[in-house]
This record gives structure tokens, sequence and C-alpha cells, in this order.
């Protein structure tokens, strides 16, 4: 991709995120530096909260934009929707072991959806667009949980699983949507845009 002489700054520390922008064969640089507070009003819609934490953290960033940097924030949410047994919830990342296995008691056997927000933003223009997959798992014995959280520790990891790992290959029976999304980083769509960004 031809960025036109653009520096391309990726604020975040989550490595699959920086994994799958470098499988673009694009530079950037990694700059995580922010001042933004993850808050938001608990009567905010689910399919919105990612954008407006990637927004906050685009306008968190530490400090002003140059002229050729185009900065790029994202956030991933698992939303689990309301049914008979739940009344629907926003999982972001456990707090420990415990609330881990909760949020993958909560997901087992049954439909769920991850939303993955991106914002590009330059000097001169600005724009966040969100990306959403539905996954579904097979029903999860406990021993299957356990040893998941306890082998793979997804502490860093909303919803408290990676598709990627060990919970992806044994537990998950379908997927429609982006793969990547799931991973963390709608890369095709990023692709897309960052075309007609630049």
């Amino acid at each position: 991709m031809d960025l036109k002489g653009k520096r391309i700054i990726l604020a975040s520390g989550s490595p699959r995120r920086r994994e799958l922008l470098a499988g673009l064969n694009i530079d950037f640089e990694v700059d995580t530096k922010n001042n933004f507070d993850e808050k938001f009003s608990p009567d905010t819609p689910f399919a919105e909260v990612p954008a407006l934490m990637s927004v906050g953290k685009s306008h968190g960033f530490h400090r002003p934009l140059r002229e050729n940097e185009i900065l790029i924030t994202a956030d991933t949410m698992v939303i689990l929707p309301a049914d008979a047994r739940h009344p629907g919830e926003i999982l972001g990342k456990p707090k420990d072991r415990a609330d881990a296995c909760r949020m993958l008691r909560d997901l087992s056997g049954r439909e769920h959806q991850v939303v993955t927000a991106v914002t590009l933003r330059s000097t001169e223009k600005e724009e966040t667009f969100s990306v959403s997959t539905d996954v579904w798992f097979k029903a999860l014995t406990d021993d299957e949980i356990a040893y998941y959280v306890d082998t793979f520790k997804p502490f860093d990891k909303a919803g408290a699983y990676g598709i990627q790992e060990w919970i992806g290959y044994a537990g998950i029976t379908r997927i429609d949507g982006s793969y990547y999304n799931v991973v963390g980083f709608p890369v095709q769509r990023v692709y897309t845009a960052l075309q007609r960004f630049v």
C-alpha cells in the first residue's frame, strides 16, 4: 500500500493487533501512552461502546499529532445478548480467574457477538468504524473451562478467550463474519479504510 509518506502509529499494546497490522506489510510504530479513562454510561447501547472507547483512546493520545501522522486506535468487546438465562452483558477483560471462568460459563452453549471499533485520525480528518462477528460456543464443561483458564490465562482478552488458542479449536462451533475481528483487529477493513484515508 502506498502510504504517501504518512507515518502510521498504532496506539495499542495488544500483541495480536501488532501482529495483524504487520501482516499488511506496512511500516508502523507502536506508542501506547494515553490519558483516556475507559468509562462509559451504563445506558449506552452495547454495540456503541467499542466506538466510544476507540474514539476516546484516539483523543486521549498523549501528544498532538504531526501533519504526516495517522493514529490508529481500537477497542474490542464481547457482547452477550440477553436471553432467558442471562440479562445481557458486555464482557471486557476478566478481573481474575473466577471472573474468567464465569464469563466462559456464560458464553457456553450459545451465540455472542464480538465487536471491534477502529479509529483512524490525522491532523485533517477522523474516521471510526465498527465490525461485528457472530460466534457460537459448544456447551463447555467445567473441566474444559478450568483447563483453558489455568493453562492459557486469558486475563488480557475480552470475554476471557482467544479464538486463536485451545478454546477456539476445541470449543467454537461456528463464526459468521471476520475471524481476525474476533482475534481483535479487522485487518481487511483497516486496510480498505487506510487506502481511502491516506
